[in-house]
């Protein structure tokens, strides 16, 4: 009975040695050390929180390219569900309006209809958990 407990006891202290040092710490970093993770974080050029915009109907909305392959998306700004976001809707359904320039926000207030022009991020993570992320370059009234 003390053999088996004594073999027992030996296999956890030996598994849980094994768990302390399987060789997964950067080189150069002592034994058992934890390395902090890169934080995400936007890009600088784009406002801290993402501004609200989008048409109740989408009627009257449209999109296009420019020459310079930006797109355009005209219509009315609406606030989306989450506080500082905004949505504008077309015809490929709802963008979340994200601004290179913070003063762009000012420029597109929920309720005016406006033509924004910029690229689509759909693969962008977003706290507002709706429409397709907008990165806006400009912003006029429609």
């Amino acid at each position: 009975m003390r053999i088996r407990r004594a073999a027992v006891l030996v296999t956890l202290v030996l598994g849980l040695a094994g768990c302390g040092g399987g060789g997964t710490e950067p080189a150069g970093a002592p034994s058992g050390s934890v390395s902090p993770l890169p934080s995400a974080s936007a890009p600088s050029s784009l406002s801290a929180s993402p501004s609200l915009s989008a048409s109740p109907s989408g009627a009257g909305a449209t999109s296009g390219t420019t020459a310079s392959n930006a797109e355009t998306i005209t219509g009315t700004v609406e606030a989306g569900v989450e506080p500082n976001c905004r949505l504008i809707k077309d015809g490929a359904g709802s963008h979340l309006l994200f601004f290179d320039d913070s003063s762009l926000k000012a420029e597109a207030p929920v309720g005016r209809k406006v033509t924004v022009t910029g690229r689509s991020e759909p693969k962008m993570m977003s706290t507002c958990q709706q429409g397709i992320p907008f990165i806006v370059s400009a912003v006029r009234p429609a």
